[in-house]
């Protein structure tokens, strides 16, 4: 059993919505000290605030995780003032619901550099230090769109089905080497936050509570799991997609459980 007591975390996106949750429920849980970082300054003046009104111990940094300059020199202050971080979630990312010929090139290289390669550039930063001390968890919240199509988030699948595989091997290779440092690979649907916005829920997939989901997050973590599918039949998915011809599958998430319409009526927030 892990445990969050006397830990530093460090969240990415961590200014609001589930990042948001995470972090607090981490400090709730004993860690002494979380590190917050976002893109955007105001938000994070105001989440740190509120922490910090609590009696909890907190630092922001404003980081663009796409760049790879910004996570650098920010992880280098963290290390630096902190020693290490125990506990990171890697959890910035965007979507951009669009069908794939209307996205421009700066929307594409936009969520690749967000939902892939910072996480890359976020874990290769803290990793040495984990390995060095022979511990660490690392939660990569990826998506249950790394593990089915779906019309109207093309690169966004792309880039969670990317997340996937390079979370899965990541963990693989310090499996044996490092056993010590854990991974949680987190794949849920829909969270009910507002990235969202807008999206019809898929037949048995209702919009995931933000408070259920970073608990059973934070659950899965203490308990060492390393892959955390919710709802329930995001667990199918894999299965069905192995099993079944492409055309049964296609007829089976579109017509039956309405996966395919989900994002026919999608509207989103803004992104800072």
């Amino acid at each position: 059993m892990a445990s969050f007591e006397n830990k530093t975390v460090l969240v990415t996106g961590g200014a609001n919505g589930i990042g948001f949750i995470m972090g607090k429920k981490a400090l709730q849980k004993g860690a002494k000290h979380l590190v917050i970082w976002d893109i955007n300054k105001d938000r994070l003046k105001v989440s740190a605030n509120e922490l910090s009104n609590l009696g909890f111990s907190v630092s922001t940094n404003v980081v663009d995780v796409s760049n790879a300059e910004q996570v650098s020199e920010a992880a280098d202050e963290v290390l630096t003032t902190y020693g290490a971080v125990d506990i990171l979630f890697n959890n910035a990312g965007i979507v951009v619901g669009k069908l794939f010929h209307e996205h421009s090139s700066a929307d594409i290289e936009r969520t690749i550099g967000i939902n892939v390669n910072g996480l890359m550039y976020v874990a290769n930063a803290f990793l040495s230090k984990m390995m060095e001390q022979k511990s660490g968890h690392i939660i990569n919240i990826t998506s249950a769109a790394g593990l089915t199509p779906n019309p109207g988030m093309t690169v966004y699948s792309a880039s969670k089905w990317a997340a996937v595989g390079w979370a899965e091997s990541l963990r693989l290779e310090l499996k044996d080497t490092h056993p010590g440092i854990h991974f949680l690979n987190v794949m849920p649907s829909y969270i009910n936050t507002g990235m969202f916005d807008g999206v019809k829920a898929p037949l048995f997939m209702p919009l995931l509570d933000p408070d259920k989901i970073t608990d059973k997050i934070l659950r899965a973590v203490e308990q060492e799991i390393i892959h955390l599918k919710a709802p329930f039949m995001v667990k199918t998915t894999l299965f069905f997609r192995g099993v079944l011809p492409s055309s049964l599958y296609d007829f089976v998430a579109g017509k039956i459980f309405r996966v395919y319409e989900s994002m026919s009526t999608f509207k989103g927030r803004d992104h800072e």
